[in-house]
């Protein structure tokens, strides 16, 4: 599978293409909020979230048939901007199982700040 061009349907919320890389019985869980989807809800909720996107993928990396993603989404119009954390499991090349972690990008809490410990990573 091309990560990459899976990425970028997920962007684009193209539900034509999303639905090429998913196996029948495939599911999808978003730990954060605690949902558990089938691949045709996972695409409802991805394409009819609201907003355009942007985003890059920041790291891959690949463990036999497993998939580790992390990436960064932002809303075109600014504001919103995420990290997430995909757990991808495939099998003949089609996603069977993806879990994945979602988290608010936001300044250091105040508490850290005040300690003048940690530095930007960009």
């Amino acid at each position: 599978m091309n990560v990459q061009e899976f990425a970028q349907a997920v962007l684009r919320q193209d539900a034509v293409a999303l639905r090429s890389y998913f196996a029948p019985d495939a599911y999808v869980n978003w730990h954060c909020s605690n949902e558990h989807f089938t691949a045709e809800e996972y695409i409802i909720a991805n394409c009819e979230y609201p907003g355009d996107w942007e985003g890059e993928l920041e790291r891959v990396e690949e463990q036999g048939d497993l998939l580790i993603t992390a990436m960064r989404v932002w809303s075109k119009g600014g504001g919103a901007s995420f990290h997430v954390t995909s757990f991808i499991r495939l099998a003949a090349d089609k996603i069977i199982a993806m879990d994945e972690y979602w988290a608010d990008d936001a300044p250091a809490p105040a508490w850290r700040q005040d300690k003048r410990i940690g530095r930007p990573i960009r």
